[in-house]
């Protein structure tokens, strides 16, 4: 006997038993190797008696798409959305099943069954179903939490259908949907099967077309009362033996015998059913039916006993490990639950449900290889699943695999138009990649499917967060709270855009609303700690640190939280005890152990900072010794005149670019900067133009002068090792040319204090930032700790800094023209000149193309031309990039501050800063003629350009250098009253320019006719003397009268 037969004879026994479940795996094999369209009929049927509605409809469309004209696939699933309680769904699909019927020869029977159907289903279309949400926690599927919905049905909603009547039902009809969500720190509700659907095993998505023509339509004729066509009697269900030989050659209609039989009962024929309670088959579908239905309530434990019960009997019954599966992987019991998923596909290959939810439960225990690789399996079985696309594209993405989440969302949506969950993840993988209109109209179409959906608006606050789209994101947060005013997640973002653009005190408001809702929630504790400490409210502060730092997290993102709560609280506590001391004396660089500011840094667990560094006093000790004594601020008409100039000064450093929100905290900080800079530094210029005059007085008939300090003169020891600008593979400091002597004494003031008094300011205004000076840092300032800024991280292009990527490419590119090498990661030279290396090298356009040129990862340095010294170079920024997994690359700038660079760059900083003193103290000093300024212009780019190089700083360099080239310049009576152009940032104007004339002349073209001579300035109250203690200082950042 042909095998398709043998199996079309036991699925005729697995029918006629009411063994649906295994019916159905039949019904797989039998459409996989021939999809015709009965046979997607009949499973539908067996998916219906088990109540999978979903199968149902998803069977119906396939069997539509190959037949639009097929009414029992029109009235199944009618049928399938009734019993969910969707009548309009059903009216509809009836509707359009009947206008297909009323025009061409249809099926007589059916279309009477239709016309009754669509009868009852007007009657009852305004009647409304309830619907009842409940949170599931704990799913581990890519989802951290679970939503599960409710749907009941009136009892006279529900009608069963026998032979043309329709009859009401004596029982309601219940349909559990449970909705997985993403791990992604929000709830995420996203579409997909029920999970008692989904424990069915599914197989291929039809065909578009026919195969083999085997498909035979049959219209008019009933399978049961034709004897040409296959036929079983009453025998059949009596146990007696039968030939099937004739009625096997063919798939044919299980509902219509399921009709016909109830026909044959009602004409008074005589049959033999068996009995329920006898039948083993329909006892496990029942059992299995409420497992499903305990799994879907949440009833976890109470599920698995059930299942456990199903398998003492059947061991290896797939439904039931699968079932049990899900119940494990929902307590996060991954391990025992993917070993029944194992166990699943090892008793039935074909269970392509197991291979998704082992997928997921893989990608939990952060196995995204596997994960990946067990729902491409899945796809086998179903190559057009919207459901397993979209479960392998949030896989993706949740491992930053954004090029393969886009094509499974993109597919997905293909597949299903109406996918809204697919559509704002494929938003969420969009933005990374760079395709910020796409990923928002990916956003804005989940949101149009349903416009109550909390995750495609949160999914898009998010986008304009990262955007600095402030407005746009309000608006979103704004329609948040209107769908659900309890809603956490809506309160952090809320408290985390305000924070951002410098509203601490309201963004304490929004937190303090979050964390009534949900107390536990680090991130808002973190947060909030951090904006009670930058107000001074340093007991709110503690406590809300220490509550952090007591919680129980369960990710390392949240660690790290925990790991910053316990530096800010240090921080804290050293700000409270210098709150009433002089402005002066707050040092963080000189008063926190270097040990404790690397740990700061790099964010490492504090155990060896607690083993090792002083700890501050607690907050009693400030307050018992009065150092914490809340000062007030009155704004006096000098102050208020003072915050003014400020707030409009420090408006100048905002960068007109994605990512870079407006934050007047940071505005007014950098204006009272700049104004204490300007001031500070027209003292230092005035005693320096006295010596001056002296030095010409005092200049002998020979013209001789004061010669400068020997240091410029004394060549940098050597410790960088190969790539350094003092090593030995480059020029030695014998042939530069040492610049002319000066002709009076030094500054009283070095060039890092002038800096200094901006990184001060900078500290006290954002604490959460460890802003520090390297060189103040331990071991790590010897092994070339420094900066790290990402331009393409993986497959993602950094929001912020890749317009800067094609710039910095083809300077790479450039240097390693000249220089034929670069340096791996242990910093020994690769050789370009072999094998054709350099000429694959300049046609390289990408990062894989150029990383392929040179075989592995590497580094390379920019130069950067010295003035102090005529022919040097300095080693400028590091450019590297290496080969991440899963597909994609890291390219990023680096700035190690080794000792000897270090030494080199303060050389270099104190040449400028002395030739700029000299520019301005000289014959021209106090002069307010804009030509005759131009030198002085030209000497305060020249020292920004080798600040930008040097990146001294932790963090925070950029602003830094904008805020001490607007002091600069006040001090020299010229005001920036302009804007930095779009899409132009200032520092890395000077990180890719080889020497200060390039980077001068990119800045002066728009800088240059934006200054205007304004010596007004000097009348606005001393910055120091007006706001003398830390505590004051805190106070003006802190408020603002609207």
């Amino acid at each position: 006997m042909a095998p398709a037969v043998a199996e079309r004879i036991e699925l005729a026994k697995l029918c006629s038993s009411k063994d649906w479940s295994k019916a159905i795996r039949i019904l797989d094999s039998l459409i996989s190797k021939s999809c015709a369209i009965q046979d997607l009929c009949n499973r539908a049927f067996c998916y219906s008696q088990l109540e999978l509605h979903k199968h149902v409809i998803k069977d119906c469309d396939k069997a539509l798409q190959l037949d639009p004209e097929l009414l029992q696939a029109y009235i199944l699933k009618g049928r399938a959305f009734s019993a969910m309680g969707k009548k309009e769904e059903a009216l509809s699909v009836w509707e359009q099943g009947y206008k297909h019927a009323a025009c061409q020869s249809a099926d007589l029977k059916l279309l009477m069954e239709l016309e009754d159907l669509l009868k009852i289903a007007k009657q009852n279309v305004s009647s409304s179903c309830q619907n009842c949400v409940m949170e599931s926690s704990g799913s581990p599927f890519p989802a951290s939490e679970s939503i599960v919905s409710m749907k009941t049905s009136n009892v006279s909603d529900i009608h069963e259908i026998s032979n043309g009547r329709i009859k009401p039902s004596s029982s309601s009809s219940q349909q559990l949907e449970v909705h997985e969500s993403l791990q992604n720190g929000s709830s995420l509700n996203v579409k997909g099967d029920s999970f008692r659907d989904s424990l069915s095993n599914k197989k291929h998505e039809s065909r578009t077309s026919e195969t083999n023509g085997v498909h035979k339509k049959k219209t008019g004729k009933s399978i049961l009362s034709d004897s040409s066509e296959s036929s079983i009697n009453s025998s059949v269900l009596c146990g007696e033996s039968i030939d099937f030989s004739d009625i096997c050659s063919e798939s044919f209609s299980l509902s219509e015998i399921h009709n016909e039989l109830m026909d044959e009962a009602n004409k008074g024929k005589k049959f033999c059913v068996a009995k329920l309670p006898k039948n083993k088959s329909i006892n496990v579908d029942f059992r299995l039916s409420r497992g499903i239905a305990q799994v879907n309530d949440g009833k976890y434990a109470y599920a698995i006993s059930i299942f456990d019960k199903i398998l003492q009997e059947e061991p290896d019954y797939p439904e039931a490990l699968i079932g049990r599966g899900t119940a494990y992987a929902f307590q996060r019991e991954l391990h025992a639950a993917i070993a029944d998923f194992t166990k699943a596909i090892q008793s039935n290959p074909s269970a392509g449900e197991a291979w998704k939810r082992r997928g997921q439960a893989r990608a939990a225990l952060g196995e995204s290889a596997k994960a990946i690789a067990d729902l491409t399996k899945a796809l086998e079985f179903e190559p057009n699943s919207a459901d397993v696309l979209h479960e392998r594209g949030i896989v993706n993405y949740k491992f930053k695999d954004y090029k393969s989440a886009v094509e499974d969302l993109s597919a997905c949506v293909k597949v299903d138009e109406e996918y809204k969950s697919a559509y704002t993840y494929l938003g969420l993988a969009l933005s990374p990649l760079g395709e910020y209109r796409k990923a928002e109209e990916a956003h804005m179409k989940a949101i149009q499917i349903d416009q109550h959906f909390l995750e495609a608006w949160t999914h898009l606050t998010q986008f304009y967060q990262d955007m600095a789209n402030s407005e746009k994101a309000l608006q979103c947060l704004n329609e948040i709270l209107k769908i659900d005013g309890r809603f956490a997640k809506a309160y952090h973002l809320h408290g985390l855009l305000l924070h951002g653009m410098g509203e601490h005190r309201n963004a304490i408001k929004e937190l303090s609303l979050g964390l009534s809702i949900d107390s536990s929630n680090i991130e808002c504790l973190y947060l909030r700690a951090s904006c009670y400490h930058a107000i001074g409210e340093f007991k709110e502060a503690v406590k809300d640190y220490d509550a952090a730092l007591d919680l129980e997290l369960d990710s390392m993102e949240k660690f790290v939280l925990q790991c910053l709560a316990f530096y800010q609280k240090e921080i804290a506590l050293y700000t409270a005890s210098k709150f009433n001391t002089e402005f002066s004396w707050f040092d963080l660089d000189g008063d926190i152990d270097p040990l404790f500011k690397e740990y700061w840094c790099k964010r490492l667990h504090p155990k060896n900072v607690c083993e090792k560094v002083y700890r501050q006093p607690p907050l009693r000790d400030s307050l018992r010794k009065g150092k914490l004594k809340k000062q007030e601020f009155s704004l006096t008409k000098q102050k208020t005149a003072l915050l003014q100039a400020a707030d409009s000064i420090g408006k100048k450093i905002q960068y007109h670019c994605p990512g870079f929100l407006p934050n007047k905290r940071q505005y007014r900080m950098a204006g009272l900067a700049a104004l204490e800079i300007a001031q500070k530094v027209v003292k230092v210029w005035r005693s320096l133009q006295t010596e001056w005059k002296h030095s010409v007085k005092g200049t002998s008939k020979q013209g001789k002068r004061v010669r400068r300090r020997d240091k410029l003169n004394t060549p940098s020891q050597n410790r960088g090792g190969a790539g350094c600008s003092t090593s030995s593979l480059f020029e030695s400091l014998s042939s530069y040319t040492v610049p002319e002597e000066r002709p009076y004494g030094r500054p009283t003031m070095p060039w890092h204090g002038v800096y200094s008094l901006a990184v001060k300011w900078r500290q006290i205004s954002e604490p959460c930032d460890p802003v520090v000076w390297i060189n103040k840092l331990s071991e790590e300032f010897n092994s070339g700790f420094g900066s790290h800024t990402p331009l393409i991280h993986g497959q993602a292009k950094v929001v912020r800094y890749y317009p800067n990527f094609q710039r910095a490419f083809n300077v790479a590119k450039e240097v390693m023209e000249q220089n034929k090498y670069v340096c791996d990661k242990k910093d020994h030279l690769i050789n370009l000149r072999d094998n054709g290396k350099l000429q694959e090298i300049m046609k390289a356009e990408t990062c894989a193309d150029l990383h392929g040129a040179v075989g592995q990862d590497f580094w390379l340095a920019t130069w950067c031309k010295s003035t102090a010294f005529e022919g040097k170079r300095l080693e400028g920024t590091r450019i590297s990039l290496g080969k991440t997994d899963p597909v994609g690359y890291d390219f990023a700038i680096k700035t190690p501050c080794t000792p000897s660079r270090w030494d080199d760059f303060d050389v270099e900083m104190t040449s400028a800063w002395e030739a700029l003193c000299d520019a301005y103290c000289g014959e021209n000093y106090g002069t307010t003629d804009f030509v005759e300024l131009e030198k002085v212009r030209d000497a305060i780019l020249r020292i920004t350009y080798y600040w930008y190089n040097f990146v001294p700083l932790s963090r925070g360099s950029a602003v830094i250098g904008l805020i001490v080239l607007l002091g600069l310049l006040l001090a020299a009576n010229m005001e920036f009253t302009g804007s930095i152009p779009e899409g132009v940032q200032v520092d890395w104007e000077a990180i890719l320019a080889p020497d200060p004339n390039s980077f001068i002349s990119s800045i002066k073209s728009w800088l240059y006719p934006s200054l205007k001579i304004n010596t007004s300035w000097k009348g606005h109250p001393d910055v120091s003397s007006t706001l003398d203690t830390t505590g004051l200082v805190v106070a003006a950042l802190s408020t603002y009268t609207d």
